[in-house]
């Protein structure tokens, strides 16, 4: 309330002047605070009502209590289904495109003035968009209230198998399974050729240790490898709810169901802050603002 009276007077009473003043204000606050590290925040999913869009999207804040605030959340949907139906190409073209909720301003304008409200550095620092090519569905999964987020995209031959309610809990559950295992790659053709051969050494280096003959040796590499594969390749996983089948498995089973061949062509995981370093420093001031100081 001080801060509309304080921009009528400055603007003699200007009601258009005064809320230009007031943004001006927002903007010039956001600037005061985006030399502050912002390493929490939240991950969040939008999918669209055909499953057949999705988006995962990374939006982080100086500290948890911010987080968890109603205002913050709201924007981080707002940015979401934003992103989803304007498609930008990259988070830099997202700053310069005009909200869909409100043409007259930006998402780098909206951002701003989210800061100058919320009163912490925020910064939209990541998203992924997957679009079906053909028949098939997304699904997201996110965990502990945006602190994991996956998105999955799965596809088939049968366009009517892919909008089963069946085929949609299928994708849901390999998003929660990739958030709980960690996956890095879909299959095994994915897997960097320069990784895998050093992984081999690795196991060679072990296995001649124990004095066994070359030939017993490269079947111990096999064996190693396929373990290898099994750790880090989504599908050769064992499915987190029922560890008797692997992704696989629970893939074809779900196409045998639904008449159809189910196959998953892609994932993305973030973890909140990863890549993020959180200064001692950012932490004093973090704690110094929760006390008022």
């Amino acid at each position: 309330m001080l801060d509309c009276k304080k921009a009528l007077e400055q603007t003699d009473g200007n009601f258009d002047q005064a809320v230009d003043f007031l943004r001006t204000k927002g903007l010039a606050a956001a600037s005061k605070k985006a030399g502050r590290a912002a390493t929490e925040g939240m991950v969040a999913a939008a999918v669209s009502a055909e499953s057949d869009k999705g988006i995962l999207l990374e939006i982080n804040s100086e500290t948890d209590f911010v987080a968890k605030n109603d205002k913050f959340q709201g924007f981080v949907k707002d940015i979401a289904n934003h992103i989803l139906q304007a498609n930008p190409a990259s988070v830099e073209e997202l700053f310069t495109q005009p909200y869909c909720g409100d043409n007259s301003k930006t998402i780098q304008t909206m951002l701003n003035e989210a800061i100058a409200v919320i009163g912490e550095n925020m910064q939209i620092r990541r998203f992924s968009s997957f679009v079906v090519p053909g028949a098939g569905a997304i699904g997201s999964y996110i965990h502990a209230g945006g602190k994991i987020g996956v998105l999955v995209e799965a596809t088939c031959d049968n366009a009517a198998a892919a909008k089963d309610p069946a085929f949609a809990a299928f994708v849901k559950d390999v998003a929660m399974h990739a958030a709980a295992a960690s996956p890095l790659y879909v299959q095994r053709s994915q897997v960097d050729p320069d990784v895998l051969e050093r992984e081999k050494d690795i196991y060679r280096a072990k296995a001649r240790e124990t004095g066994k003959p070359e030939n017993i040796i490269e079947k111990i590499i096999d064996g190693q490898v396929n373990k290898f594969y099994a750790d880090i390749c989504l599908v050769e996983q064992q499915f987190v709810k029922d560890t008797d089948k692997t992704i696989q498995q629970l893939a074809a089973e779900t196409g045998k169901a639904l008449g159809t061949t189910v196959t998953i062509t892609r994932f993305t995981k973030y973890a909140l802050g990863e890549g993020l370093e959180k200064k001692e420093s950012d932490f004093a001031a973090e704690v110094a603002a929760a006390a008022g100081l």
